[in-house]
């Protein structure tokens, strides 16, 4: 799943949880710590390419550096 490969890529150092819902009818949701960054229900739209990464760079981590592999 992209969505949670951008995330623990590059943000793995700072997210404590986090949790995608998914059931019938399309239900598409991600949870970072605690808060709705992203709901395909609610929205009525699947998350473009990159989209969630944005969402949670923007809310939760503006000046947090991308994690850095050794």
């Amino acid at each position: 799943m992209r969505t949670a490969d951008d995330l623990i890529t590059n943000y793995q150092h700072v997210i404590e949880t986090f949790t995608f819902t998914m059931g019938s009818k399309g239900v598409f949701d991600v949870t970072v710590d605690g808060e709705l960054l992203f709901s395909k229900h609610q929205l009525g739209r699947h998350a473009e390419p990159g989209e969630v990464l944005e969402l949670f760079t923007e809310k939760h981590a503006r000046d947090v550096p991308r994690y850095q592999r050794d």
